[in-house]
């Protein structure tokens, strides 16, 4: 029986391999592995006799089978027996020479069968192969094939059998006609040469250790006479590659005598070769074999052929190399190993050859030599060792070679020679040189290398194991971060650096020989690698000899001094972050010869460097402070802190250069260093920024020295500077102004002469430098004198400045930046030239201001320093801010303006004026509130975000100094009127139509009112009869569009108030309780809500009204009416609001201006229809209703639909007042409810339900009722009728829903869309819906209103599929936030139990039933008679009540769970009915019914439960398996509580329903919704339990839990290995429920069962084979291998494979 079945088994497995899809092919051969491994004989006995049964199955389905006998052959080699192992080979044998065609696949896996058996029967398949390989007959080409392949898989087993091999196949090599044949027998004398050569190697683990070369070497030859003489001369260029391939082992095996007989003849053809193929992979590795085995018995051959073999192998090298060719980088490994071989054979002939290669000019030519170069340094160094000089000599012309492929060969080959010591040798340091020279490439220099990767043995091979990754340099493209790691400089870098740490005896060549390379600026670029490679070998030297001097002169006149290593190294540290960090290098090469720079500095520098580089760590290059760093560079001594802050605006942080000045203390050095600085200058004009650093070191140097040093360096200095550079510029005038801290006359006197000299003139003067100096060059010269100027006036002694201010400097910027022409002085219009004398001018009064002298200094050239100011300001391009030149005039005249004398009024106006047309008049970047000709007319400053940064950080700076400036001028006339003459020149900007403008103006007129009521000094009781014209200037702008102008609007009020206060009286530290009310309404204004900004100007209104007095109301009235036309519509609304609450404030004091101001108003209401000017006919219309109320409301409710602005406006009227308010409600209550709610028409003969359309009366009514309980008054009318209204106007909805507006309002609406103009539609449904939320609103439930817009009830509730919804939300937020107005609402639903209309009996019971889901009911007492209703609606005729109904019952698990078991017996009798419903087609009643039993489980009496749980478990159970995924996935929860509920004594009785759900359920995981496998993970849950088998509710425990992920396989592997172990009698009812579930339509699900069907099967025990069909089981697997699916399919194979257990 267990053959029977074994085969049947194997044969299904093997039909299935039919299959045409890949993926099940793959899954069955694995089945056939799988089986296989169990029962290995059967598995190849059946495949066996399936492939001899079926011979005309197609080959590709053969392989696969061969493929499995061949994977089962290898695991089992060792279980097969003699009679198996002969049967496959036997088939295999004949599978392979089948066909006398070559197919690859098939026949390479019958081979490959061979192969796998002759690892251990290795004689059997000898005897089958040989009976194939007989003499005189040509073989099959797979039986050569697979011989070959023995040969090397088992090596020992087979070289025995070569002998008669190879001299069976020897004839048979003539007899071969095709090519195809020829290559085979090719391969094969490879394969054995190479198994022989292998033999021959290990000897003393071969079975037979005598086994010689010489007896394989005839046959060997006369297989090489044939390839070599016959067939390389006339075959095809496959084969001929295949002779070249098989000649490279043979030839080790030739005797000695002929391998030296055919090298004149074999080396030429090899080379040959070359010319012919492409891929010459092969023949380089073949020519190699053969020239080892030539150099192995010493023939002297090779010295003929030499030079052939050298250019051919060097013609190889020079092809470039792809990197996305794996077949050329082997061939270039491969040539590099022949250069290795005849390099240790013949070096001296292998130079000759290689080193005149490196003269030419061909780029791959010299690449290729340098590569090969390296190669044989690294790999021949013995014989290389004494032509280490030949090889330096010969590299002179390679190292000026600007192709940066060559570079990057010659960095290889001179990492190579670091390493075997040629740079030690004469000649070495050029080497050095140019390694740095590759370290210093520009950028633009570098390019990719597409040469060789280094050799293991080479020091570049180690360099990224050892440095950290470089910082990408220049991006190439999409590859550039690859690319970059292999630039030139990139591995110079990592050359120098390793040459530097890890080769002990460079450190003689390097140091201090790399000290020569720092001070020339071409090796700028190379500075951080070189104070990196310097750094380590100073701590090496230091290390072997603490005290002695790092740097021996000697005479070298090459090495730098120490001052110029001090200020190379200090320049280029000035910006840290360059250059890879040369900052941080160059500073740790400072530390590290403090002892060489001078003695004294030790001390100091080994404290004083940490914490820079501290500092540096600290920070980034996008955030270190360049002017702080600076000043830790250079800053000066604490007592010259403040004037320092001039000159850099920064404080001392810590001192480097100036306490190393003051330690050394040493006038001799300090000269000396300063003459270095000055020497390098003009080393730093491509880097300005360094050389404005350096400047700035040469200032502090010069503070130290002497003063005749001083005056010679400072005049050299102006004759030297180079003035058309900007940046020099500054870096000359920072130098006079440090120096002028220390030597102020001497300063002042270089400047001076400098002046007095010709050369401003253009004519020629002493100075031939300046002969020819065009007017341009004069001007920068000037532009930098006057700088100069500035500097010196901020860092002189405040004691020294003021006597010296306007004669030596003011005097001398005024002459530098004039001309004369014929003796009249004529101002330059030059830029710079007035941004230098503004900047100098405002340093200048900055300093005299900082003076303590300052307050009784008098300044005569005032008036004539503001006029130039002024002038500059208007010169400037106005609505632009390029230049600081606006802020720095400005700055100086508010430094000016503190100065005596006072100026005057008109200079005063034109100051202001001139600066407020050019600040306000920029505009700012586009913002928030922006009109679009605003955002039309912003400035652009480029895409680029650093310039956009600069421009607003010097648009708020140049607005803080102008608010400096209004102050500063504000201080002489600190009076009302002074006050009001500033804010007179910023009125027409605070009513600027441009937002920015506005703004602006609003916020300066807050400071300058702050500041005003801050310094007023009263003295006597002072009128302020501007008052209301002020404070009607601001108050429209407390509701600009612009909310910062809001905010400043409401400060500027504040000060008006408090100056009031002052004016008359109070003191200045009084607090008003009314004032201090303005800033607390400063949050309302952000408010983007119209309304609370409206409210809160109200407010604001109010508040003034509070504190104006009197005789300025008109006067604030008449202005806040001339703000009605305010172009800002809000500050025109807020106008409008202000004037009727000071109206009713205050009207009556203004009893004969009400006509007027009434007027005023109707005229307004007839121009225009803006809501706030509609307000004021409000009352005509509310005193008309007081009335008339009847006939008012008959009369607008006969308004034409939909009621237009002015209706609604007059409707919003009649609710000024409660009682008003209540009959109007109740009026338009009784039209609502007393009328037919719609018609019904058919609109189309054939149509099959009537059209709903409203009826017009009703509507109206509806419509006015919004409108109505809209209004903020008619809260009192609506909360006396809220029952009435909420429940007239929820069934007007649910009668609505759906429903056409009436035929009249269709009709005008098409009327009006063919006339093309626009017409407000009127929905009946969204205007109940309208009106239902005002009366929610307006009866104090905006909670409820809120809640539902938030969960989109709203929405819901206007549609037919949504209102059901919709009303469940409302019932809940009334409940939740209106449950006191619940009671009367339930009696009024209450009565619509018998409504003629269904949609209302829905609506109604959707809402009560809602209601049971709050404790409100319980507490309200109201839950018998809701309950009671409810029930007596289960008879009802529509489903739709009868679900609600159930749905309503279940909701009291929620709001009163603790009456559930008092009324358990109706409740589940009421869910009981619900499943057995019959009247419901679509079972929604049942799937209502098993929701409401699932959320009632947990609360019911138990007893009660227990008595129906068996019937709702039969019940359910059909739904499991339901088409709607609703119904499984309630049916399966439910299911879940019933074990949940069942636990305790009836979980006996229930076991049977466990055991019967458990294969659903565990099926069911792999279900398609999501739903139903949540459902199914609780159920399990659940039941595991109920099983009495603790490890297997465990495992559903822990695999099922929500929120988890669960791999399947795992989780129903473990489940059925519990089941197997725990029930094993369950295992046929577990197999045939799963077959039931392969018929599933859900192709996951069937893919389910196979698996269950597996694992079963794979756990299952011996004794459980008689509860299992196995016939039915087989046909039903059977069928699946035919199933559409893929996965279906793959998985009943590996079902099919678990099967063998029955084998």
């Amino acid at each position: 029986m267990s053959e029977t079945y074994a085969k049947r088994l194997s044969a299904i497995l093997l039909d299935a391999v039919t299959d045409k899809d890949p993926q099940m092919q793959e899954q069955v051969c694995g089945a056939l592995c799988d089986f296989g491994e169990s029962k290995p004989a059967e598995v190849l006995s059946a495949c066996e006799e399936h492939l001899r049964l079926h011979e005309k199955l197609a080959h590709p389905y053969r392989t696969i089978i061969l493929r499995a006998m061949e994977i089962v052959v290898s695991n089992h080699i060792s279980e097969l027996d003699k009679d198996t192992a002969r049967a496959i080979i036997l088939l295999a044998s004949n599978e392979m020479t089948k066909v006398k065609e070559l197919v690859s696949d098939w026949q390479q896996a019958a081979s490959s069968v061979l192969v796998a058996v002759g690892r251990r029967f290795i004689s059997s398949v000898m005897e089958e192969l040989l009976s194939k390989f007989q003499p005189g007959l040509l073989p099959h080409p797979c039986t050569v094939h697979t011989l070959a392949s023995l040969s090397v898989s088992n090596v020992f087993g087979v070289v025995p059998f070569l002998t008669s091999i190879l001299s069976t196949m020897l004839p048979m090599l003539g007899a071969a006609k095709h090519d195809s044949m020829k290559v085979v027998f090719c391969c094969a004398l490879q394969r054995f040469s190479e198994s022989i050569l292998e033999y021959l190697a290990n000897l003393d683990q071969a079975p037979d250790p005598t086994v010689r070369k010489d007896a394989f070497a005839s046959d060997i030859f006369g297989a090489y006479d044939i390839l070599f003489h016959q067939w390389l001369q006339s075959g095809g260029a496959k084969l001929r590659l295949a002779v070249v391939e098989a000649l490279g082992p043979m030839s080790h095996l030739l005797p000695s005598e002929k391998l030296e007989e055919q090298l004149p003849k074999l080396l030429p053809r090899v080379l040959a070769f070359y010319k012919k193929h492409t891929e010459t992979v092969h023949v380089s590795k073949s020519l190699g074999q053969i020239l080892e085995a030539a150099v192995s018995v010493g023939s002297r051959t090779l010295d003929i052929h030499l030079n052939s073999l050298l250019a051919a192998l060097h013609a190889q090298i020079c092809v470039p190399v792809e990197s996305s060719s794996p077949l050329v980088m082997s061939n270039q490994k491969e040539v590099l190993r022949c250069f290795t071989v005849l390099a240790c054979c013949s070096p001296d002939r292998l130079l000759a050859f290689l080193l005149p290669k490196l003269d030419t000019s061909n780029e791959r030519t010299r690449v290729g030599t340098l590569q090969v170069l390296r190669h044989v340094i690294n790999a021949a160094a013995a014989q290389m060792e004494v032509k280490k000089p030949v090889i330096l000599s010969s590299m002179k012309l390679p190292l000026l070679d600007t192709n940066n492929k060559v570079k990057r060969a010659v960095v290889q080959v001179v990492s190579a020679m670091a390493h075997h010591g040629y740079l030690e040798q004469p000649g070495g340091k050029a080497m050095v040189e140019y390694i740095v020279q590759q370290c210093a490439l520009p950028p633009e220099a570098e390019a990719v290398s597409s040469g060789p990767e280094p050799t293991t043995g080479d020091l570049q091979s180690r360099v990224h194991s050892i440095l950290p990754s470089r910082p990408q340099i220049q991006k190439l493209g999409a590859d550039s971060e690859a690319l970059a790691a292999d630039s030139v400089r990139a591995i110079s870098v990592s050359t120098l650096y390793l040459v530097s740490t890890t080769v002990d005896r460079m450190g003689e060549v390097l140091w201090p020989y790399l000290l020569e390379f720092l001070v020339p600026v071409r090796f700028t670029r190379a500075l951080s690698p070189l104070c990196r490679s310097l750094v380590h070998l100073a701590q090496k030297r230091q290390e072997a000899g603490a005290h002695a001097p790092l740097i021996q002169y000697n005479g070298n006149v090459h090495l730098p001094s120490p001052y110029a290593i001090t200020t190379r190294l200090l320049a280029v540290s000035s910006h840290p972050y360059v250059g890879d960090g040369r900052g941080a290098a160059s500073l740790r090469l400072l530390n590290v010869l403090h002892q060489d720079i001078h003695p004294a500095l030790g001390q100091r520098w080994v404290t004083a460097i940490p914490l820079l580089l501290e500092h540096l760590d600290e920070y980034s290059e996008e955030t270190l402070s360049q002017k702080e760093w600076e000043e830790k560079l250079l800053v000066v001594r604490e007592e010259e802190k403040t004037r320092v802050s001039l000159l850099w605006e920064q404080e001392e942080k810590t001192r480097f250069l100036r306490d190393s000045l003051a330690v050394v203390s040493d006038n001799t050095w300090v000269c000396h260093l300063t003459l270095e600085m000055c020497k390098q200058l003009p080393n730093y004009n491509g880097t300005p920024l360094e050389k404005n650093f350096l400047y700035k070191c040469v200032g502090t140097t010069l503070g130290a020295a002497s003063s005749k040093v001083v005056r010679k360096h400072l005049r050299e200095l102006l004759e030297t500077a180079r003035y058309q550079e900007e940046r020099e510029h500054e870096g000359l005038a920072c130098c006079f102004g440090i120096c002028a801290i220390s030597h102020l006359d001497d300063t002042l006197a270089q400047l001076d002469d400098f002046v007095k000299s010709d050369v401003l003139r253009k004519s020629a003067g002493i100075f031939n430098l300046f002969k020819n100096r065009s007017e341009s060059e004069a001007n920068k010269v000037r532009s930098a004198l006057i700088l100069c100027y500035g500097h010196v006036a901020a860092g002189a002694p405040r004691e020294l400045l003021l006597a010296r201010v306007e004669a030596d400097l003011f005097w001398n910027m005024s002459e530098c930046f004039s001309t004369k022409v014929l003796g009249i002085k004529v101002e330059t219009q030059d830029p710079a030239l007035r941004l230098s004398l503004v900047q100098s001018v405002c340093m200048a009064t900055q300093a005299i201001c900082s003076s303590a002298h300052s307050s009784s200094f008098h300044l005569s050239r005032k008036a004539e320093l503001v006029a130039q100011m002024v002038e500059f300001i208007r010169a400037e391009p106005p609505d632009s801010l390029k230049t600081p030149i606006w802020k720095k005039a400005m700055l100086a005249c508010t430094y000016l303006v503190t100065l005596e004398p006072a100026l005057e009024e008109q200079v005063q106006a034109d100051l202001i004026h001139s600066c407020l047309h050019r600040v306000m008049a920029v505009l700012p970047e586009p913002e928030e509130g922006d009109s679009p000709q605003e955002v039309s007319a912003a400035p652009t400053v480029g895409g680029d975000p650093q310039e956009l940064l600069l421009f607003q950080s010097l648009y708020l700076d140049t607005v803080q100094v102008l608010k400096d400036l209004l102050t500063s001028l504000l201080l002489w006339n600190m009076t009302p009127l002074g006050l009001q003459v500033m804010l007179e020149h910023l009125s027409p900007w605070i009513k600027s139509p441009r937002g920015h403008e506005r703004v602006r103006a609003v916020g300066l007129s807050a400071c300058l009112l702050q500041f005003f009521l801050q310094h007023l000094q009263i003295s006597a009781l002072v009128p302020f009869h501007n008052l209301g014209l002020l404070i009607g200037l601001f108050s429209p702008r407390c509701a600009d569009l612009w909310p910062a102008t809001r905010r400043e609007a409401v400060s500027c009020i504040h000060s008006l108030l408090y100056l009031q206060l002052t004016c008359v009286g109070f003191s200045r530290d009084y607090q008003d309780d009314v004032a201090e009310q303005l800033l607390s309404l400063k949050d309302g204004l952000v408010h983007p809500d119209p309304a609370i900004l409206f409210h809160t100007c109200h407010s604001i209104a109010q508040l003034i009204a509070k504190r104006l007095p009197p005789d300025q109301l008109i006067n604030l009235l008449l202005t806040l009416f001339e703000s009605l036309g305010d172009p800002d519509k809000n500050c025109s609304r807020a106008a409008s609001v202000m004037i009727n609450c000071l109206l009713k404030e205050r009207g009556n004091m203004l009893q004969e201006k009400v006509p007027e101001i009434v007027s005023v108003l109707r005229s307004k209401l007839q121009e225009t229809q803006e809501e706030h000017i509609l307000q004021a006919a409000q009352h005509s219309v509310f005193a008309l209703a007081t009335h008339h109320c009847a006939s008012v409301v008959s009369n607008l409710l006969g308004s034409p639909l939909p009621f237009d602005s002015h209706t609604c406006t007059l409707w919003r009227a009649l609710a000024l007042e409660p009682g008003l308010a209540a009959q109007v409600l109740g009026l338009l209550l009784e039209k609502i409810s007393k009328d037919v709610l719609f018609e019904e028409s058919q609109a189309f003969l054939l149509s099959s339900t009537p059209d709903r359309v409203a009826t017009l009366l009703p509507l109206a009514a509806t419509c006015a009722l919004h409108e109505v309980a809209s209004a903020p008054a008619s809260g009192p009318a609506v909360l006396e009728l809220y029952p009435q209204l909420f429940v007239a106007l929820l069934l007007r909805v649910s009668c609505t829903v759906g429903v056409q507006p009436p035929r009249q309002l269709q009709a005008k609406e098409r009327r009006s869309a063919s006339s093309g103009l626009a017409s407000r539609s009127l929905e009946p449904c969204s205007s109940a819906v309208d009106a239902l939320q005002a009366v929610l609103v307006r009866g104090g439930n905006e909670d409820v209103v809120q809640c539902m817009e938030l969960d989109g009830g709203w929405q819901l509730l206007r549609t037919s599929a949504g209102h059901e919804e919709g009303v469940t939300r409302l019932a809940s937020a009334m409940a939740k936030f209106a449950g006191p107005r619940l009671p009367l609402v339930m009696k009024l639903l209450f009565t619509t139990q018998s409504s003629m209309y269904e949609v209302q009996r829905v609506t109604s019971t959707a809402f009560l039933a809602e209601l049971l889901s709050s404790n409100v009911v319980n507490d309200l007492m109201l839950l018998e008679s809701l309950l009671y209703n409810l029930m007596a609606r289960q008879k009802d005729t529509s489903a739709r009540v009868r679900r609600l109904v159930l749905h309503g019952l279940a909701n009291i698990t929620l709001g009163s769970p603790d009456k559930v078991q008092t009324h358990s017996p109706q409740l589940l009798t009421a869910m009981i009915g619900g499943l057995d419903d019959g009247d419901d087609p679509h079972s929604l009643v049942a799937l209502e019914a098993m929701v409401g039993l699932a959320r009632l489980m947990d609360l019911v009496d138990a007893w009660d439960l227990h008595a129906v749980l068996l019937h709702i478990a039969v019940r359910i159970r059909p739904f499991f398996d339901s088409e709607r995924m609703e119904l499984r996935s309630v049916s399966i929860g439910l299911f879940g509580h019933l074990n949940k509920a069942c636990r305790g004594d009836c979980k006996d009785v229930f076991l049977e329903q466990v055991v019967g759900g458990l294969v659903p359920l565990l099926l069911h995981l792999r279900d398609p919704h999501a739903p139903v496998v949540t459902a199914c993970r609780f159920a399990l849950r659940m039941c595991g339990p109920n099983l009495e088998c603790e490890e297997l509710a465990a495992v559903f425990q822990r695999h099922l839990q929500e929120g988890h992920d669960l791999h399947f396989g795992e989780f129903l592997n473990t489940t059925c290995k519990h089941l197997m172990r725990h029930f094993p009698d369950l295992l046929g009812r577990l197999l045939s429920t799963s077959l039931f579930y392969y018929k599933s339509s859900w192709e996951d699900v069937r893919a389910a069962a196979l698996m269950l069907t597996g694992f079963l099967v794979l756990h299952m025990e011996a004794e459980q084979r008689p509860q299992v069909d196995l016939e039915q089981l087989l046909t039903a697997l059977q069928l699946l291998l035919k199933d559409p699916a893929l996965k279906v399919r793959l998985k009943a194979v590996k079902t099919l494979g678990r099967l063998v257990k029955f084998a």
